[in-house]
């Protein structure tokens, strides 16, 4: 679904991609983990255009990504739920998840898919009339992935979704990932916790300064030698 092929990037002189191959297979769930600046966000900046290649290759279902602007990608089926989660404060959990459905045309369906959002996510329907910047940061995240979820995704990209987040929090948010997984959405994971994202991965790849080290299947890598010693150790927990 989604091939990376050959892909440099660098900023201000600095390399911080070197050459990497990913894929991104359909119906699969996709997990690129590494420390802070490996360069996993520097990739997933490349996939939707915030960041230009100097050479490589991005297709999406065989279309060349790096001539497609935004709009293109998110009617294609590409949504990004970003780090940091970036919901509209000043407006209301409703108003924010209808935003994710700002580039279609079909009410009805629409209609349906926010019903499915609040029966993932039942605690934004309690708060639909909530302004968004006074919810927690775990129900915040879970306003971004419901605003991601309404632009009806082919492939969900997630940018460090544990990312500050209690492990209560981050166990529900996993799970729900899981969820919309096998409701067949492909989902590619940018993540620093190893620990819960090899865990419901089927693909990995484990990244480290601009390149890709090792890949393997979610299993293989939990229990590899080295990925435990510096991703799982008592830390990464």
């Amino acid at each position: 679904m989604l091939k990376i092929r050959d892909l440099h990037v660098s900023y201000g002189g600095i390399k911080a991609l070197k050459g990497i191959d990913l894929d991104v297979e359909e119906g699969k769930i996709v997990a690129l983990i590494g420390a802070n600046g490996a360069g996993k966000s520097t990739t997933l900046r490349s996939i939707v255009g915030l960041t230009k290649p100097e050479s490589g290759t991005i297709t999406y279902n065989g279309v060349d990504l790096l001539k497609m602007d935004t709009k293109d990608m998110v009617k294609s089926g590409i949504t990004l739920v970003p780090e940091g989660r970036r919901v509209f404060a000043n407006l209301t959990v409703l108003e924010n998840l209808k935003i994710g459905a700002y580039y279609r045309k079909d009410s009805k369906q629409i209609k349906e898919d926010l019903e499915w959002v609040y029966s993932l996510f039942p605690r934004l329907e309690e708060r639909t009339w909530q302004l968004t910047g006074t919810l927690s940061g775990g129900e915040q995240q879970m306003v971004a992935v419901g605003r991601a979820l309404m632009s009806r995704p082919k492939l969900l990209m997630m940018d460090e979704p544990s990312l500050g987040l209690a492990p209560l929090i981050v166990k529900e948010i996993f799970n729900i990932i899981k969820e919309i997984h096998k409701q067949g959405v492909t989902v590619l994971l940018i993540e620093q916790n190893a620990n819960v994202s090899l865990r419901i991965a089927d693909e990995a790849y484990v990244m480290e300064t601009g390149k890709i080290m090792l890949k393997g299947t979610g299993q293989e890598l939990l229990n590899n030698a080295e990925v435990k010693k510096a991703y799982l150790g008592d830390g990464a927990h």
